[in-house]
Order: structure tokens, then sequence, then C-alpha cells
């Protein structure tokens, strides 16, 4: 009955029997993730520190070989520092900043994706998924040993969804047989294919792209390629329209063939075919060991809506993007980001049930934005008419001399987090000369503050944050507890705090909501300006 589709990496949950197989009825808990991958678990892991009980059904006992994902973004990573597991995967990872692009032997030009000194993560690292599955996991472990509420049984498939109107009733395929579990809560982040959006008869709309990459992990310790994203256009070794390299842990390096549309697969992915785009692309004196190596195809889609009643849509179930960008994993955590905080409150009680309703618009939002920019990536790649791909060498023959025409240059726009600007939760800004890239709306930039970074001080709860002014020290409206952080630009001395929450501004304070995101700000605390702030950005106006 069981059948593993690809071997695992880590066999981290092996399967058990549970309590609940042998429950007279159905056990109701009040989340159930289905998926146990990057997104599912961080969603697990979000919920259980929440203090909220998260049982997580995955159909296999682990982690899956292949790096698949393996470019995770700044702000993916402060996101796992305030889940406590940012600092081994910033320990393992390759840590990079720099891009250059090429166009067949001649560098077009280099980037560096963040310039500006005082954050204390990277813009990205390299790490195959499996690890950063596994730091995520091996959190959890230490979370479950001090009590933490999160339960994940391998093995268990879901096979059947029944939503009903204050509940889901979820069939479990095992080893030793079915069973049914119940659950307040159903967040599915089963992947791509994801079994429970079919079983819903939910589709996706969007663009699927005709063109085949081939994917291929390799070891070699002797190269001289640096710690860079490099990317080809139409490059001079010939081993495909586009290529793209990346270095990642343990002496694994990723390269990215563009191979076209009319291809057998079948013949591609035989090693001797491989290798030949390999040797071509290294030469013939390198010596490398084949690790994984796959075909996929660019489909830039998403469901209609991310929440459908008591089911809830999160990671690649919801929306689907090109690799080009690394938007895939890196949006799935922002997801968890936004709704971890949401559920939790209407979980608690503390907020009404349509607040969910607000991470369907604000995701949904995050979706279009990151699918506009991986179209245009992917189009700009792989030009279909001969207008098109006209305007793409114009514009790489330009870049290498012209500074206007290299933001043009379309090798994949990298994974940004987005601004709420629309947000419905979204209230005033009261700061008229503070800085645009923390406007209401916006994630929180990082900043040295004395001790440490201001990040560390943010998220899990609402935050007041007071600069150069007083504010209470505890506040609590409507059940709803805010924690002030008050900070001095005296202790700064970099000027980077100024610079971003501030700019020709005295002093500010800002609401900042618990995924980090800047929900109101202003010159100066009032009790009255925070209760209607606050309440709107618990959806309670």
């Amino acid at each position: 009955m069981f059948q593993d589709r690809y071997p695992l990496a880590f066999k981290l949950y092996p399967y058990e029997k549970s309590k609940d197989q042998d429950a007279p009825k159905a056990v109701r808990h009040p989340v159930v993730i289905v998926g146990g991958g990057p997104v599912g678990l961080a969603t697990a892991l979000d919920l259980g520190r929440q203090g909220i009980p998260a049982l997580v059904l995955d159909d296999h006992e682990g982690i899956g070989m292949g790096s698949r994902a393996i470019c995770f973004a700044k702000r993916t990573l402060d996101i796992a520092n305030r889940y406590g597991c940012g600092a081994p995967m910033l320990e393992k990872g390759v840590v990079w900043n720099v891009g250059k692009v090429f166009q067949d032997d001649r560098q077009v030009f280099e980037f560096n994706l963040l310039p500006e000194s005082g954050h204390r993560n990277p813009a990205f690292i390299n790490l195959q998924q499996p690890y950063f599955e596994k730091f995520i996991f091996e959190k959890i472990r230490a979370e479950q040993d001090t009590g933490t509420p999160i339960e994940i049984r391998g093995k268990n498939r879901v096979d059947a969804v029944d939503v009903r109107q204050d509940h889901v009733v979820l069939t479990v395929a095992t080893p030793d047989g079915p069973y049914d579990v119940e659950a307040d809560w159903v967040i599915a982040c089963d992947g791509a294919s994801s079994p429970v959006r079919g079983m819903l008869d939910l589709g996706f709309e969007g663009r699927v792209f005709q063109d085949s990459f081939l994917i291929a992990d390799i070891k070699m310790k002797s190269t001289d390629f640096p710690t860079e994203r490099w990317f080809w256009f139409e490059p001079y070794f010939k081993s495909g329209a586009s290529t793209l390299l990346h270095k990642q842990p343990d002496d694994v390096w990723r390269v990215d063939f563009q191979i076209g549309w009319d291809v057998d697969r079948a013949e591609e992915m035989k090693e001797e075919n491989i290798r030949k785009r390999l040797d071509a692309m290294l030469g013939d004196d390198v010596d490398y060991e084949i690790v994984w190596s796959s075909i996929y195809t660019f489909q830039c889609r998403r469901m209609n809506k991310f929440r459908h009643g008591r089911v809830v849509f999160a990671g690649d179930a919801a929306h689907q993007v090109s690799p080009f960008g690394a938007r895939g994993a890196n949006s799935g955590i922002q997801d968890v980001d936004n709704l971890g905080w949401k559920l939790g409150l209407v979980i608690a009680g503390t907020a009404p049930e349509n607040l969910l309703d607000t991470y369907d618009d604000e995701r949904v939002f995050g979706a279009d934005e990151n699918i506009l920019n991986s179209t245009r990536s992917t189009d700009f790649i792989t030009p279909k008419s001969k207008a098109s791909k006209g305007f793409r060498d114009a514009v790489l023959m330009l870049a290498e001399k012209y500074e206007f025409a290299r933001p043009l240059v379309n090798s994949g726009r990298l994974s940004v987090p987005c601004t709420y600007d629309a947000s419905r939760l979204n209230g005033p800004d009261h700061l008229p000369n503070g800085p645009d890239r923390t406007r209401v709306g916006s994630p929180c930039p990082d900043a040295p503050v004395a001790g440490g970074f201001l990040l560390d001080h943010l998220g899990t709860d609402f935050v007041l944050l007071a600069i150069n002014t007083e504010a209470p020290e505890q506040i609590d409206i409507d059940g709803i507890k805010v924690r002030t952080v008050s900070v001095r630009t005296s202790d700064n001395p970099t000027g980077a705090l100024a610079e971003r929450y501030l700019g020709s501004e005295a002093q500010a304070v800002y609401l900042i909501r618990p995924d980090q995101h800047v929900t109101a700000r202003g010159r100066v605390y009032t009790e009255d300006a925070l209760r209607a702030a606050l309440l709107k950005a618990c959806g309670k106006d």
C-alpha cells in the first residue's frame, strides 16, 4: 500500500501507531497540518510555540533526498531566527550576496543584494532543502522535550477530506489500516500536487511554460568558481540556452541547464548525457560526482483563494512559481509567518474568525507579486519570439557598459518580502517624514541596537517600538498584549537605526505585528491611537 516516491535523506519520524487509531470515535485536534515539508514543519513550530497543539500528518517518514530548494533569503532567515533555528542554518549554509551575469563568454555585470551593513543575516544562504527541514525538525524535537504540543506522524497519508461547518474530518491511511481524525482547522502544506486540493476539487490558475530545465547536483572539491550566483545567457560551453550555477554546503554545486521543450526526458536523464553537458561546462579534467538530478518545467499558478472554510492552503499547495528568483520555499515560509499569529489569535478567542480572511488577502497579493516577477524572469530568460529575443540581447549588450540597462537584465528577480500596502489591517501612518522602506505594511528591516540586532526584539507578539521617546512597558487591550521595546539612536553609532526608522524625524513609535510587519506609526504614543490601530490589526475594528 505504501511506496516511497523518493528515498529518504533523513528518517526522522518513523511510523508508530497512535492512540487515535484505536479510539472508539474520531479524536478532535485543534490544528492538523497535512504535509511534513518545510512549510508544514514551520507551521507546526509556529503554532506549537504559541501553545497551540499541532498535529502533522505526513505520508513519508522523514525528509527526501535531492536539494530541491537551495536559496533561502534573508527574510526566511529572519523568521527562522524568531523560531529559534536560524543559527544552525546560517552556520551550515553557504553565504552569498554577490551575483554575476554572463552572455556567451563575457561578463555583463555583477550585483550585490545587500550592499549595506547592520543586518544579522546575509541576503541569501545556499542550503539544501533536506538540511533546512532537518534544522526545523530538530528545533521541534527540542520544543517537544520542554512540553511544546507538537506531534508528527510518519506514514499517515490523508486519503479523504470532509469539510463540515465547524470542523474537518480526515480519513488517514497507515500500515495498520485507516482511521479518522477530526480537526478544528486543517492547514494543507502538501506540496505542488496537493492531494488535499485535489480532494476538494480546487484548481489552479496561471501559466505553464513550455520549456525544460535539467538540474544536476554535483560534488566536486577542485573548482575555480567562487561562492557567488553565476548565470549565463547563451553560454559559450553550449550546454543549454542558459545555465545557472550555485555553490551548496558539503562541496556540492547546483547546475541548471535550460534544455528546451521538445526533448526526450528519459534520454536527457541518462547519466552519460548529463555528463556531456557538465563536461562541456567544467572541462574534461574536472573530477565530480553526480549526487542528484531532475528535469522540471516552470509553472506560475495559484489557487483563486487560499482559505476554504476550515481548510487553509500554504506554500506550493497554494501557489507555484518558477525557481529562478528563489520564490518558492521563501514565499511558503512567509505564508506561515502571516498565518501563524492570526490563527493563534482566532483559536485563543481574542480575534474574530474573519481575521483569517486577511491571510487570504495578503498572501494572494504576495503570490501575485511573486508570479508577476517570476513570469517576467521566465519571459526574459526564455524569449518566445524574435522581437523579445532581440530586446533581451540588446539589453545584455548595453548592460555591460551602461548602468541604466542593468535593472532591465532579468536572470531571476530574487526573493524579497512584499509590502502589504493595501491591507485592511493597516493603521494610520502619522510619520510624514519617515522612511518609505518602513512605511505601514512593510516588513521591518534589521538594524544594530544595544546588545545585538533589532529584529531579535520584534515578532511573536505585538510590539510597540519606541525610538527616542517614552511608552508604557506593557500594554493590554481587550486581552491582546503589546510589549514595548524602547531604543535610542544615541546607542546606535552606525546611524542605521535612524536612517531606516526615523528619516528626518527626531523620534517615532511603531506598532509592529507578530510577523514583524509595520501596522501603524507616528511621532508619539497615545493610548487611543494604539487601541484603534491594534484593534484594526486584529480584525476587531
